[in-house]
């Protein structure tokens, strides 16, 4: 008979360690020495939007400081469960713009394919934190649904793999679903937004990488790396072994209040990326959604601290500062006050 953990033992190494995240408050707490105090908020945010965090990202926060910028990012706080005005549900738009279960469709030329509503951490500062994702879960009939809908799409050359985070699932979810993309003549390009890697280097294993090879369309990876101290040994190894596929590499950031918000720690990341072979791409004001009101930068800030940043490297290492605006017709530039 196969126990559940005989069946465990048989999975992945990345899927073992992300079976056993982190997801109780408590625990995150322990393990880190901090304090006690801080668990009801805790309880009470999870009550809303669960914890998750690999183990080993949380080797890498420092012990006793409940501010250190990696533990800021999965810590739930009380403070989300405060009702701030402007911040909801849906803050970019995303569900005026779905096109089928599964398809988002708002530029011109390109549309996302949730491919699952899981990730491998769950972020605090989450735009899709409420996101209706089990209406919409990408089952083999709503794939084939989803690609017919992408097919209908006038000028379709890129699709993004997105979700949730499309490397949360096994490789061979993966290939099934880029085997049906295949049906799109016109494809040209795919692009993968993920945070996995980041936050579970493990993740980058050979079926990984040979699914990735095999792909018959150029690959942009938009990985997601907020601060210079996730760029560990092990997650530089798992970059240059994705850019060793001929995946191109990108990064999209998001400005946090008290993760980020210093000129010095963006130019080090910047620096750092480019050192592991990744572009900086994007620096995005943060999404009103609900719940994350503590870690919003506000725009004039945030555009003296980019006017900073390039002043101090070259301009292929000054990530683009964006915003997501409901309705516009790309990410907008941030470039005075709002």
């Amino acid at each position: 008979m196969i126990t559940p953990g005989t069946a465990a033992r048989h999975l992945e190494p990345w899927r073992r360690e992300l079976a056993a995240a982190v997801t109780d408050p408590a625990e995150l707490l322990e393990l880190l020495g901090l304090d006690p105090g801080l668990l009801p908020g805790a309880r009470a945010a999870t009550a809303h939007f669960g914890l998750k965090v690999p183990r080993s990202f949380i080797t890498r926060m420092r012990p006793g400081d409940p501010h250190d910028p990696l533990l800021r990012q999965v810590l739930p706080l009380g403070a989300e469960t405060l009702e701030t005005p402007g911040y909801g549900a849906d803050p970019v738009g995303d569900l005026a713009a779905l096109r089928a279960p599964g398809v988002l469709a708002k530029y011109r030329g390109r549309a996302l394919l949730m491919t699952t509503g899981g990730c491998a951490v769950n972020c605090r500062y989450c735009f899709r934190r409420e996101f209706p994702y089990d209406s919409g879960a990408l089952t083999p009939t709503r794939l084939s649904a989803a690609v017919a809908e992408l097919a209908a799409l006038p000028g379709l050359d890129e699709v993004i793999l997105s979700g949730g985070d499309p490397l949360a699932l096994p490789t061979a979810r993966l290939a099934r679903i880029t085997a049906a993309l295949a049906g799109l003549p016109g494809l040209r390009r795919l692009r993968l937004h993920t945070r996995t890697p980041v936050v579970l280097p493990a993740r980058v294993d050979e079926l990984l990488l040979g699914w990735l090879r095999g792909l018959p369309w150029p690959v942009a990876m938009v990985v997601h790396v907020n601060h210079p101290r996730e760029l560990s040994p092990e997650l530089r190894a798992a970059l240059a072994a994705l850019a060793g596929t001929g995946a191109r590499l990108l990064n999209q950031a998001v400005l946090l209040r008290g993760v980020n918000d210093d000129a010095e720690v963006l130019a080090e990341l910047s620096a750092a990326l480019f050192d592991a072979g990744v572009l900086p791409y994007y620096l995005h004001l943060l999404d009103r959604a609900r719940g994350t009101a503590h870690f919003e930068v506000p725009a004039a800030e945030a555009v003296a601290l980019h006017g900073e940043l390039a002043a101090r490297l070259p301009g292929y290492l000054v990530p683009r500062l964006v915003q997501e605006v409901e309705g516009a017709p790309a990410k907008l530039p941030v470039t005075g006050l709002g």
